[in-house]
């Protein structure tokens, strides 16, 4: 039987949530069956059954999951014969890291620059849910958010820095292949493509090398869901 994965979904199939494509890349990492079930910011019916109301979920069997990091730990400890998405104690230390990093300073620095544009990809009922809930965690109007200041675009750049540095000598976050903290940063990715036009990376930027390497994975899947050719 298939794993059921649960996921953000916008206007033309749009597929905008950074920590479904977390799950999504692990899933396809340890090489499980899995079907996705498109579910709006509106359709909290949907995954009533897993006592809370945010996505990702999956639901293998029996058992239900939600939060990707408890699902990347999940599908770690309980497929343990498939790929592993840490490498060991080491790598899920790691990957740790770059969970806590990638939520706290990454997407802080994103969100200035593309957080609006999700207005434009989802429903008119989701439009509303997303303003609502989007101000009152702001404090402003997404609109207001995105204003991609100066001082905004370089902050976003001084987070990507760091993953710069760190991709000079290697193709993957993780090494010589990707591994489960290249899925968590990635997600942030392949978020604002689906989204966002606004251009983050320069051509011979090499974070612009390691994203096309993410997008080409697992046959291409990554690049084949609706998104902008930036």
């Amino acid at each position: 039987m298939a794993i059921e994965l649960f996921e953000l979904v916008g206007q033309d199939d749009r597929r905008f949530s950074p920590y479904c494509w977390r799950t999504r890349m692990a899933l396809e990492h340890k090489g499980l069956a899995y079907e996705t079930i498109p579910t709006r910011f509106t359709d909290k019916d949907l995954i009533a059954f897993s006592g809370q109301d945010k996505v990702p979920v999956i639901r293998d069997g029996d058992t239900v999951v939600s939060d990707s990091w408890a699902i990347a730990e999940y599908l770690e400890k309980n497929y343990p014969d498939a790929p592993s998405l840490f490498g060991g104690a080491t790598g899920h230390g790691l990957a740790r890291f770059l969970n806590v990093w990638t939520d706290r300073t990454l997407h802080l620095a994103l969100i200035r620059l593309v957080i609006a544009d999700i207005q434009d990809h989802i429903e008119p009922a989701d439009r509303e849910y997303f303003i609502e809930s989007r101000s009152a965690r702001f404090g402003k109007l997404p609109a207001e958010v995105q204003n991609r200041s100066e001082e905004d675009v370089k902050a976003f750049r001084a987070a990507v820095s760091t993953l710069r540095a760190a991709l000079e000598d290697q193709p993957f976050l993780s090494g010589e292949t990707a591994a489960y903290g290249d899925y968590i940063v990635f997600g942030a990715f392949a978020w604002a493509r689906s989204i966002s036009d606004f251009p983050l990376l320069k051509n011979d930027d090499p974070v612009h090398a390691w994203r096309d390497r993410m997008f080409g994975m697992f046959g291409g899947m990554p690049l084949k869901a609706v998104g902008y050719d930036i």
